[in-house]
C-alpha cells in the first residue's frame, strides 16, 4: 500500500504553537480528509477528520486495522463537546473537571453526527482532550474533531517516538508531526461513563486510584485483568503490543530468570533480559533491556514500548520479562506487558 509520500514537519515548544507555518499545513492536510501522524502525551496518534467517513476509512487501510473497531475522537477544546455527545453525564463532567487536558478518555452517549466508521455501530464515543502541545495547537487549528487511534501497523507496540511512526507508516499515511519523546508512554485511561456506576475498559496514565478519588467508585472491565475476556475499549478489542519474539513474564526474581535462562540456552535458544536496572544488576546482564527503575512504575511504563519495539531488533529466540506491581500506573504497565506476553512463568 505503501504509495505516498508522508511529509514530515520537525516542530519545537514555542509560544503561539498554533500559527506555526507547520502546524497549519498540517491542519489544512486533515480539513482535506488527509490522514496525519502527531504526538500527544502518552502515544502518536493516527488522525483523520472525525466527520468525514472517507477520511477515517484511510487510519484503517494505513494501520491494517479492522473496521469494527471504534476509534477514540481528540478534541482541542472541552466547548465543542456538545457538538458530539446526546448529553454529558454528572460523572463525566467532573472527570472532565478534574483531568481534561489529559491522558483521559471518557466514553459517552452519542449524538451521531460524526462518521458511522469512527463508532463502529456503537452508540457511545470516546472523547478525549490530549495534555500536548503540539496535539493541541494542531487541534484547533484544524477545527475539526480528530479520530486518532495509535499511529502504528495494527498489533504492534504503539510508538513513542516519530521515528517508530516513520518506520511503520512511511508511504502509507499524508503527514506526521515530529514532537519529540512522549510522556505517559502508554495509551489514555479509557473510562465508560455511560453507564450508572463507570467502568474502566483500559487503564492508562489515569490511575484507578485517580478516578475514584473524583467520582467515588468505579467498576473495572473484566478484560483489564483477564487477557482471554473480549474487550469493549476502543484500540483493545485485537492483540497489541506483540513483538515477534515470544515473551515470558517471571514473577519468582533473579535465581527463577536465570534458571529459565539456563534452560532455554540448553535448548539451544537465545535469551533476552527486559527488566529493571536492579533486577539487571542482580542478574549481571549488561545486554539487557532495561525499562528504569522499579521504584519508578512511571518511568518503566513509559519505556515499555521502545522496548518492545528494541525486542525484534535482537537476534533471540525469547524474552524473559520481569513481572511489576499491578499499583497506580503499574496496572497499565502490566496490562500492556501482558498482552504482548505469550506465558507467566
Amino acid at each position: 500500500m505503501a504509495t505516498k509520500e508522508t511529509k514530515v514537519w520537525e516542530i519545537n515548544p514555542q509560544e503561539n504553537l498554533i500559527e506555526d507555518p507547520s502546524i497549519q499545513e498540517a491542519a489544512h492536510y486533515l480539513q482535506l480528509g488527509k490522514t496525519v501522524a502527531f504526538p500527544t502525551e502518552t502515544v502518536y496518534g493516527l488522525g483523520a477528520d472525525a466527520t468525514n467517513q472517507e477520511a477515517v476509512s484511510h487510519i484503517f487501510k494505513a494501520k491494517g486495522r479492522p473496521s469494527d473497531n471504534p476509534l477514540i475522537v481528540h478534541i482541542g477544546s472541552r466547548d465543542v463537546l456538545k457538538k458530539y455527545v446526546r448529553h454529558i453525564p454528572t460523572k463525566a463532567e467532573q472527570l472532565i473537571d478534574a483531568f481534561w487536558p489529559g491522558p483521559l478518555t471518557i466514553i459517552m452517549p452519542s449524538n451521531e453526527t460524526l462518521a458511522e466508521n469512527v463508532t463502529a455501530g456503537l452508540d457511545t464515543i470516546g472523547m478525549r482532550m490530549p495534555d500536548h502541545s503540539h496535539a493541541l495547537a494542531l487541534l484547533k487549528a484544524c477545527e475539526r474533531p480528530i479520530a486518532a487511534p495509535s499511529a502504528n501497523r495494527s498489533g504492534k507496540p504503539s510508538p513513542t517516538t516519530a521515528e517508530h511512526v516513520y518506520h511503520d507508516l512511511n508511504g502509507r499515511i499524508d503527514g506526521l508531526v515530529d514532537g519529540g519523546r512522549t510522556g505517559v508512554g502508554v495509551e489514555s485511561t479509557v473510562i465508560d461513563c455511560s453507564h450508572c456506576t463507570p467502568i474502566i475498559l483500559r487503564p492508562g496514565g489515569v490511575t484507578r486510584q485517580d478516578l475514584e478519588s473524583v467520582i467515588g467508585p468505579v467498576d473495572v472491565a473484566p478484560s483489564v485483568v483477564k487477557k482471554d475476556e473480549s474487550p469493549r475499549s476502543p484500540g483493545m478489542k485485537y492483540q497489541h503490543y506483540a513483538p515477534d519474539t515470544p515473551i515470558w513474564i517471571v514473577q519468582g526474581g533473579a535465581g527463577r530468570m536465570r534458571q529459565l535462562a539456563q534452560e532455554a540456552t540448553n535448548n539451544g535458544q537465545k535469551v533476552q533480559f527486559l527488566v529493571s536496572q536492579e533486577r539487571a544488576d542482580e542478574l549481571k546482564a549488561k545486554d539487557a533491556l532495561i525499562l528504569g527503575s522499579r521504584y519508578n512504575l512511571a518511568e518503566l511504563t513509559s519505556q515499555l514500548y521502545d522496548a518492545l519495539r528494541q525486542v525484534d531488533k535482537k537476534d533471540v529466540d525469547l524474552v524473559l520479562a520481569e513481572g511489576f506491581p499491578k499499583k497506580g500506573i503499574g496496572e497499565a504497565l502490566m496490562n500492556r506487558l501482558e498482552r504482548a506476553a505469550s506465558d507467566y512463568k
